[in-house]
């Protein structure tokens, strides 16, 4: 989704990568971030919050009429009908990332 927004352009690849993982992991309640993902990405999870609220906001608010071909493709069971995830509530988030 980020690919078709302007604003994350100027964001590394590798901390737009390492902040989907972690709203990832935070939407299936898999663990937070850990020192090994610390160590490999190069990230703080605190380097990662701003980027992880405003993906969490993009996936919160996608326009549902116009760009809907990454939306459809990630519905599909192939990849795991991501795309049909229910966000968080961004206070949800706010707290979950706090622990």
């Amino acid at each position: 989704m980020t690919l078709q927004e302007y604003d994350y352009a100027r964001e590394s690849p590798s901390k737009l990568a390492a902040s989907c993982l972690l709203l990832a992991l935070t939407m299936r309640n898999l663990g937070g971030w850990t020192p090994t993902l610390e160590y490999y990405s190069g990230y703080c999870s605190q380097d990662l919050h701003p980027l992880v609220k405003r993906l969490n906001f993009l996936f919160t608010y996608q326009p549902h009429d116009k760009l809907k071909a990454v939306h459809t493709k990630y519905s599909h069971r192939v990849f795991f009908e991501v795309a049909k995830t229910t966000p968080l509530d961004m206070l949800k988030l706010e707290e979950m990332l706090k622990s």
